[in-house]
């Protein structure tokens, strides 16, 4: 929209959301634009910060929950609290679903792999399944809370840490600091477009003192010399010779900036945002010693209603309940459960393999949801290189190298002296042919590839642990992932559930793989249920 099309202060209140978020898009990007729809009730953003109000109860009625990850074990504390009785199956001896950390003794067999046993030192852990919570997630925040589970701070974003690309042109396989190329980029940005300005380059656009305004801050964004407007640096991209005190190093030597045509033919500024996309946050949040607290947090309080190693056979309905075989999966006896109604909480990946009587067009539904590959490694280190040696507390060194896409450094336990970091978290392709690897070969993997980064990575390493996710047994993936033609077609249907049967996980979500879409979609499938129920 150029300036002749334009309309006085006063019309603007004609304009439609469309247009208003058109123009929060193209002013402020993606963060501002969900934000914007978040605050209208539109957005993708964890929308529910407790469970729903219902009235009524169930008392008389027994409701039957397949899975005890925190969807399943949501609905079982929220379903008892208004008089049901519930019962749980649970695959594995423990609850959580993908809620897991793998520390000092803990076990796991992917399909068709050896078995591995964590050998982290004692206090050392790897949240293989979910490992952040935005600020956004109230929902999950909300049970942390309410379960008084202690959270610290986890580094999301780190301007200290390293970039480390191979298709970089001219810095290709060179280490830099986030902070170099991002302070870098702004000012010859922030150069170019006030040099535009103080020529009236954009006189059609900007009055005069539009025009002293967006020059003030552009000089003070791009750190711009005054008067002639030309970036030549800024302290926080970091100096040669850091100050000191006395007279050496004293004010210290300041470092000359990457030039512009090489960074644009980089592309190295792609790789960051002046404010984070949703629910990226730089700031998340963690439990205190694993996220599995929040596993454990729930089952202390509807462990009773879980029975484990329960492998579900079959699931039968009709007008008057649903019936549903399991094996122990110690001793192989099957036996037979009824409820009133069934909340599943099971992974599409797993349930399409369960013998159902659900409906053809319920079963192609359920059929339809395509899983993610996804991969994890943690890697101990015997001493905490990146913390004494490279001065990197917490977050993400980024980089393009093969099967690795993030190496993580860990927000727990600065300074001490050993410490586990994410040696890759890996998709779909990359995932699938990392997991053909034996846990040795993958650790070798992640070493050859953090060796180009950090020379201290070999030697420093002490034992690893990966996980598959779509070789885990009871995920067969790391998350539901959607398409516009799926959402149209199987979403609504899977929603709806089908007689006494309803579905819930972070697959029925807009916030796919987040801990806050599996209790979120918990909260609104146990309130159909209970509607149900009360009819």
């Amino acid at each position: 929209m150029d300036s002749k099309t334009v309309k006085p202060y006063k019309s603007f209140t004609s304009f439609t959301r469309r247009d208003f978020l058109y123009r929060a898009a193209a002013v402020g990007g993606t963060g501002l634009l969900l934000n914007t729809m978040n605050a209208w009730g539109m957005g993708i953003a964890s929308t529910a910060s407790a469970p729903p109000e219902l009235s009524g109860n169930g008392r008389g009625k027994k409701v039957l929950i397949l899975g005890a990850g925190l969807t399943g074990m949501t609905a079982a504390y929220e379903l008892e609290k208004l008089g049901y009785k519930v019962q749980v199956l649970e695959a594995r001896s423990f609850a959580g679903g993908r809620c897991q950390t793998a520390r000092r003794g803990f076990s796991l067999t992917e399909l068709g792999g050896e078995k591995q046993t964590c050998a982290f030192d004692d206090g050392h852990y790897i949240n293989h399944g979910p490992w952040r919570i935005p600020m956004h997630h109230q929902s999950t925040l909300h049970y942390t809370r309410l379960f008084e589970v202690p959270l610290e701070v986890m580094v999301n974003d780190n301007d200290h840490s390293y970039l480390y690309s191979e298709n970089a042109g001219p810095f290709a396989g060179k280490r830099l600091r986030q902070k170099e190329v991002k302070a870098d980029m702004r000012g010859h940005v922030a150069e170019l477009l006030a040099k535009s300005v103080k020529n009236r380059q954009l006189d059609q656009e900007l009055t005069a003192d539009d025009q002293r305004l967006l020059l003030d801050y552009l000089q003070h964004e791009g750190a711009l010399t005054a008067g002639d407007l030309q970036y030549k640096g800024r302290s926080g991209r970091g100096y040669t010779v850091n100050p000191g005190a006395g007279l050496s190093p004293g004010p210290g030597t300041p470092s000359d900036p990457l030039g512009f045509k090489d960074l644009l033919a980089s592309k190295l500024g792609n790789v960051y945002s002046a404010v984070q996309d949703f629910p990226m946050q730089n700031t998340m949040f963690q439990p205190v010693g694993g996220m599995d607290a929040i596993a454990k947090a729930f089952e202390k309080r509807v462990g009773k209603t879980i029975r484990y190693k329960s492998e579900v056979q079959t699931i039968r309905q009709n007008d008057k309940g649903v019936t549903v075989t399991y094996k122990d999966t110690g001793t192989n006896k099957v036996s037979s459960i009824s409820a009133d109604y069934c909340l599943v909480a099971i992974p599409l990946s797993v349930l399409r393999q369960i013998d159902t009587d659900f409906s053809d067009k319920f079963k192609k539904a359920v059929a339809t949801v395509a899983y993610a590959p996804v991969g994890k490694i943690g890697l101990q280190m015997k001493r905490r290189f990146w913390e004494e040696d490279d001065h990197i507390y917490g977050g993400h060194i980024m980089t393009d190298l093969k099967g690795i896409n993030t190496i993580s450094v860990p927000s727990y336990g600065f300074q001490r002296k050993k410490g586990v970091l994410l040696g890759y978290y890996q998709y779909q392709t990359a995932a699938i042919e990392v997991s053909a690897l034996s846990p040795k070969e993958r650790a070798e993997f992640a070493l050859a590839a953090g060796q180009k980064i950090f020379p201290q990575y070999t030697e420093n390493f002490e034992n690893a642990f990966s996980v598959a996710w779509h070789r885990v047994q009871y995920n067969l993936g790391g998350w539901a992932e959607w398409t516009e033609k799926t959402r149209a077609a199987a979403y609504p249907v899977l929603l709806e559930g089908e007689g006494r049967i309803l579905l819930a996980g972070e697959h029925l979500s807009y916030l796919g793989g987040w801990q806050a879409g599996a209790i979120e979609s918990a909260w609104q499938q146990l309130a159909k249920l209970h509607e149900r129920a009360s009819a």
